[in-house]
């Protein structure tokens, strides 16, 4: 594949982060730095998917960071100006596809919704995925 060749991908969200954190200006840059705790609904055509998680467990939330430009390539990492790298090379939600992952701790379980954090996403920031994490020892 070439950068002039283009591939359609579909992806749907299976859930919706509904957080007090309006805007992405004042969201903190990662969930450790003081972001809060969220809840995620969870489409119902995906709730099903839901059986197994449990309270008190870490998952990693996927998030398609919709606010993220897609043109840009290279970024000052944390608004640091006297550096300037690729956005691979960081986790600006800049990007050309912008996907965000989140570890973040169970907190609560309701109907179709999870209650996790610290999560620094913006209310109505799509989720595309759901995934635990899996100890070092886990087997594949």
């Amino acid at each position: 594949m070439t950068m002039t060749q283009e591939i359609d991908y579909c992806l749907r969200p299976i859930g919706v982060v509904r957080s007090v954190l309006k805007e992405r200006s004042g969201a903190p840059r990662q969930g450790a730095e003081g972001a809060p705790d969220v809840w995620i609904e969870i489409v119902p055509e995906v709730a099903e998917g839901m059986d197994g998680l449990e309270v008190n467990t870490e998952i990693v939330v996927v998030t398609w960071l919709h606010e993220g430009r897609r043109d840009v390539l290279k970024v000052h990492p944390r608004g640091n100006k006297n550096v300037l790298c690729g956005v691979f090379a960081t986790r600006s939600p800049d990007r050309p596809n912008p996907l965000g992952l989140h570890r973040v701790r169970v907190l609560e379980i309701s109907g179709r919704e999870i209650k996790v954090g610290p999560l620094e996403a913006i209310d109505g920031t799509p989720v595309v995925d759901i995934k635990p994490v899996l100890s070092r020892s886990a087997d594949w």
